[in-house]
């Protein structure tokens, strides 16, 4: 059987119209608004960082990656804090108990909170640990990084510090 050029050339559009629609749906329009519970149990919400750039990192105490990148978005988190950056940990768990042993061995100094029915992580589409949302000061959805290598925190933070200029 012989296939056309005009055949593939139908079957290329379609693959880009088809993967450029599913890029669209990740990344741009407003970040979902969130109320979640702390693990001291006061709430924490997006809305209390307006005006901020904020990363939202969801992960869990089962992924390696997500324990492998966290002493280098503490890092991130004090460095740029001061320039009007902030780092939002969303545990997806579904007890607090893990979280709370893996904390006190891998101490983190941004907030941590806790999405045990995972609202907020489907809300954001969270497919993959860790996966982390990088949002401008307008509350704008810019930036969507799925999984962990080192040397990703470089992607990060050459985003972090375009948005604070921004």
């Amino acid at each position: 059987m012989r296939i056309s050029t005009k055949m593939l050339r139908r079957c290329a559009m379609a693959a880009i119209v088809i993967a450029s629609a599913a890029f669209a749906a990740d990344a741009g329009g407003p970040a979902p608004a969130f109320t979640l519970a702390g693990l001291d149990g006061a709430q924490g919400t997006l809305s209390q960082y307006k005006g901020q750039v904020v990363m939202v990192n969801f992960w869990a105490t089962w992924c390696g990656p997500c324990q492998q990148e966290m002493p280098l978005l503490d890092q991130m988190y004090k460095k740029y804090k001061p320039a009007g950056f902030t780092l939002i940990g969303v545990n997806v768990d579904k007890d607090a108990p893990p979280v709370k042993e893996l904390l006190a061995r891998k101490p983190v100094s941004f907030p941590v909170l806790l999405d045990p029915a995972n609202q907020v992580s489907k809300a954001y589409h969270v497919d993959e640990m860790p996966s982390s949302v990088i949002i401008d000061r307008k509350g704008e959805i810019r930036y969507i990084h799925r999984g962990y290598r080192p040397g990703d925190e470089n992607y990060y933070q050459d985003r972090i510090r375009q948005l604070i200029r921004e």
